[in-house]
């Protein structure tokens, strides 16, 4: 998804549906910028959207499909600018004339005066005379963002009938949200159109960076459709997207007397017999971050198999369980190297043993460093949720849905499900900051504030890369960035390594070791804009 917004992005609000209409309400009441005003504005953008997609819009056939409401209404407003632009406008009107009012009533009767083509009585979808005819473009403004219970007929056939002219290669522009997608949560409801080009308004809505609902989107245009910039900064909005700019803020240059004492010392506590790959990765990416010194503590069997690993990273025997992987007998040795160090990274390749998990509950209750939270150590949280509240310093858990899934002692559907205010309640609730990994990962922090990453790509979904996530967190910590912004600019960083590597090798062919590999192009990325 290619995302475009006016004005800078570095802090850019997502929004609930409710949260944009407190927006637009706050616009006429206390700025006086009437209903109307607006609703002009976002029809006029998604009409010079439509001559972008067409380029000469002179005689170009244009379907605008229509509900009775106020998303009705803004695709009137883009039919009547394109109908003067010197388009063929054709507008499919699915609601009743009797029942529209407002701003919406007010642009239909604006439409009809002007004889603009409009055909009525189309929910016995065998007279919609339309359906079998060709067309440059289809406008979607069925469906809005008030949208809640699952689209029924007529109108998913109508949506049916929509995403028909997409597979004959019409271009289908969504006016502020596909007809059919959930505002809040990007569910699909029931049925959805499959938009070329979504144009949203004012600010983006949750459901249109959230899967599954943002594989519908298409390309994004946030428009300016007049409300006041001090309106949208100034509310109880605590939804980000975390995009280039916000992770170029996080992102500091080195000063010219740097040394590596200067930029941390994070020790990975990973590895168990068979899975000494897991901490080999989260040293990698804890390194390609910029962290000074990076220090892998694992099983003493496996000490020399690491060594031969990495190269760059120091490592530490310790003492074992029987499992070959860390136990009980392993914490007061874990311990007292820890506290030499700045950050730690807990859990990849640890194994599920029952020492193991013993030692993970106490290393918890113990340590006093930040400390990043991932795999089989997110396991031991789950048989023993309570110790995050005993834990005495800062973490950073770092869960994809089925590990989510098990600390919350529910299905991976009921996450996917609403993906942010699970991750956003977690956080809070147990006061850590929580990255929940997937497409358009969620890092949510413990004071409510939470990010929608905007970067990735299937290619990801291969063994390694979390491991890769878990330690490029970890150097952060360790290089003194606090939890919140350590995750964002890992996870942004992440991503954009992701993508470079597929754009590289292809998504099928990447794996966990060239995310690590192009993690140095993603940060000059940022820093060169």
């Amino acid at each position: 998804m290619r995302i475009s917004a006016y004005g800078p992005s570095k802090q850019l609000k997502v929004v609930t549906s409710e949260q944009m209409r407190r927006l637009d309400r706050c616009a006429t009441e206390n700025y006086g910028i009437p209903s109307l005003i607006l609703m002009e504005n976002a029809g006029r953008a998604v009409a010079q959207a439509a001559c972008s997609v067409l380029g000469s819009i002179i005689n170009r056939r244009v379907l605008v499909v229509a509900g009775q409401g106020n998303n009705g209404g803004d695709g009137f407003v883009a039919a009547r600018h394109l109908n003067n632009a010197g388009a063929l406008v054709s507008i499919a009107y699915f609601g009743e004339r009797d029942k529209a009012k407002g701003d919406a009533l007010l642009n239909i009767e604006i439409a009809e005066k002007m004889g603009l083509n409009i055909e009525r009585d189309l929910y016995d979808m065998k007279l919609w005379k339309w359906q079998h005819e060709s067309f440059d473009l289809v406008i979607d403004a069925l469906l809005g963002t008030g949208l809640k219970g699952e689209v029924r007929k007529p109108f998913a056939d109508v949506i049916e009938l929509v995403n028909t002219f997409r597979e004959r290669g019409v271009p289908i522009i969504a006016v502020d949200i596909p007809s059919g997608i959930d505002a809040d949560t990007g569910a699909i409801l029931g049925s959805a159109v499959k938009a070329d080009l979504t144009v949203t308004f004012g600010l983006p809505k949750i459901g249109l960076v959230t899967y599954p609902g943002a594989a519908n989107v298409g390309d994004l245009i946030i428009a300016d459709i007049s409300i006041p910039a001090r309106a949208l900064i100034e509310n109880d909005v605590k939804t980000y997207l975390l995009t280039a700019d916000q992770a170029a803020s996080i992102e500091k240059p080195r000063p010219p007397d740097a040394h590596k004492g200067r930029f941390g010392h994070c020790a990975i506590i990973a590895g168990s017999v068979g899975m000494t790959g897991a901490a080999a990765l989260a040293a990698q990416g804890a390194l390609r971050i910029g962290t000074g010194l990076v220090t892998m503590l694992v099983p003493e069997s496996l000490n020399d198999i690491m060594e031969t690993k990495v190269t760059e990273a120091m490592s530490i025997p310790v003492p074992q369980g029987k499992a070959r992987a860390f136990g009980t007998a392993s914490l007061n040795f874990v311990n007292n190297y820890v506290e030499k160090f700045d950050s730690a990274v807990i859990g990849p390749g640890f194994g599920r043993d029952e020492d193991t998990i013993a030692f993970t509950l106490d290393l918890l209750r113990t340590i006093t460093k930040p400390a990043v939270v991932d795999a089989d150590a997110l396991f031991a949280v789950s048989t023993d949720i309570e110790v995050l509240r005993e834990c005495k310093s800062p973490l950073v858990l770092t869960p994809h849905p089925g590990e989510m899934a098990t600390l919350l002692g529910t299905t991976v559907a009921e996450v996917q499900s609403n993906r942010l205010e699970i991750a956003r309640t977690f956080a809070c609730e147990y006061g850590v900051t929580l990255v929940l990994k997937g497409a358009g990962t969620i890092v949510a922090g413990p004071e409510g504030t939470a990010y929608i990453n905007t970067t990735g790509t299937p290619g990801m979904a291969t063994g390694g890369t979390g491991d890769v996530l878990s330690g490029m967190i970890g150097g952060l910590l360790a290089q003194h960035i606090n939890p919140l912004e350590s995750a964002c600019l890992a996870v942004f960083l992440h991503g954009r390594a992701g993508e470079l590597a597929a754009d590289k090798l292809s998504e099928s062919a990447m794996t966990a070791s060239d995310v690590v590999d192009n993690i140095g192009e993603a940060i000059k990325n940022i820093i060169n804009g």
